[in-house]
């Protein structure tokens, strides 16, 4: 309950989520007895539900409440079950030394655990449940066990090396799961397609298409799924058909291919930082009979890939705007009366904006990815120093570290897609 409550409720104190909790588990404990009253359930929410109404409730408070409050009986109860907030764009989570964890646990075991679900799970909330079951009651009985063990280093190493796998599949559902609920299947595809694209420009499309429909139907599945079994299983497939379709083809996908851990050869894919880009002609652009036909959507996603193996260092934001604008531009035009007109026209701006924006983001996550952060940050500030020459010392210093900021951010592959979208 603890669990899914700080997942529901990633922004609240642990108080707040403490109070929600032990109301639950009370209205459990009682009603969920043999001897329990067949109205001990309804009655018992209906009070919950009377208790987040009042004015001075105790439990994480949410903009949408208000509204819930104002309808009756089920429905009130309904409203207020479904309310939850947006999920946390970076983990906040830090784990501490396992001195400090020792500590805290032998302090107040109960309180160490309660705490620690709650922060740990309202950073990963967009992981599925049950991986965040999972690896949270792993953590609890590796300290549990290391703290009162007569060689706790060499217990946690130990411990922490046979639990890796599972930290690893938390870490990447969280952001996978985080990528699909901000962008939906059909724009995941494009983003894991982009992605592949960027880590082996070579490829073609044939090759690495069905690989991001194949991903993006594994988040469909798996992100909501209360099977423990779905997404280690089926994250494992997808590696293996990624493995075989370009192990054989590329050198560093053949590297994280060699072990036989599936989830570990997965996260060593996407970790892998982009390629340079080969020498290829300018991108081929779908006519507009293409854009608008029957396979429109694939000429606009076949145009993004072409993009992003010419621009492997542009950014997932940058790309997700660019096939934003593409798709509002096929529902806009596509239905109008002169489509051709148009599309010939928004083909116009877009010859215009989009060359210097794609230098732009080349430039500086190329730089990013290239330099240590302070040579990085250096050549940053001599660049904008030479555009921008009467600038003050001052407004240069804080141009500086807002695009350093932006790049250690949004630049790396599995940048939190919706905090990134606004960066951009």
């Amino acid at each position: 309950t603890i669990v899914a409550n700080s997942r529901k409720y990633s922004n609240a104190t642990f108080e707040e989520i403490a109070h929600l909790v032990r109301e639950i588990v009370s209205l459990a404990e009682t009603c969920c007895t043999e001897s329990a009253d067949p109205s001990c359930y309804d009655a018992g929410s209906s009070a919950l539900s009377a208790k987040s109404c009042g004015g001075s409730s105790p439990f994480p408070s949410h903009p949408g409440t208000a509204g819930c409050c104002a309808q009756e009986g089920l429905e009130q109860k309904l409203c207020l079950a479904a309310l939850r907030h947006p999920p946390q764009q970076l983990p906040r989570y830090l784990q501490p030394s396992n001195q400090e964890l020792c500590q805290a646990f032998q302090k107040d075991p109960k309180d160490f655990a309660d705490r620690f679900l709650h922060e740990y799970s309202s950073s990963y909330g967009q992981a599925p449940l049950p991986v965040l079951l999972g690896s949270t009651t792993t953590f609890l009985s590796m300290v549990s066990t290391c703290c009162i063990s007569p060689a706790p280093t060499a217990c946690f190493l130990k411990e922490k090396l046979e639990s890796k796998t599972l930290s690893l599949l938390t870490l990447m559902s969280n952001r996978a799961c985080s990528r699909f609920a901000a962008y939906g299947k059909d724009k995941v595809t494009v983003s894991y397609l982009a992605s592949l694209a960027q880590k082996m420009p070579g490829a073609s499309f044939e090759d690495l298409f069905p690989l991001a429909e194949d991903a993006a139907e594994v988040f469909s599945l798996c992100c909501d799924s209360v099977d423990e079994d779905c997404m280690p299983k089926k994250l494992s497939e997808h590696a293996a058909k990624a493995c075989g379709a370009l192990a054989p083809r590329d050198k560093r996908f053949a590297t994280c291919c060699q072990g036989k851990n599936l989830v570990q050869s997965y996260f060593c894919i996407s970790a892998l930082p982009p390629a340079p880009a080969p020498t290829l002609p300018a991108a081929p652009k779908p006519t507009n009979g293409q854009l608008c036909g029957e396979e429109g959507a694939r000429h606009a996603k076949r145009y993004l890939f072409e993009l992003a193996r010419r621009h492997t260092s542009v950014p997932d934001a940058v790309l997700g705007k660019l096939y934003d604008a593409s798709e509002k531009a096929r529902g806009e035009c596509c239905s109008a009366k002169d489509a051709s007109a148009c599309l010939d026209s928004k083909r116009l701006r877009m010859g215009e904006e989009l060359p210097p924006l794609l230098e732009k983001a080349e430039q500086l996550c190329g730089q990013y990815t290239q330099l240590n952060f302070l040579d990085f940050k250096k050549r940053l500030r001599e660049s904008l120093a030479r555009t921008m020459a009467e600038a003050s010392p001052e407004l240069l210093g804080r141009l500086v570290e807002e695009r350093a900021d932006f790049a250690s951010t949004c630049c790396p592959q599995n940048s939190p897609p919706l905090y990134c979208a606004d960066k951009v």
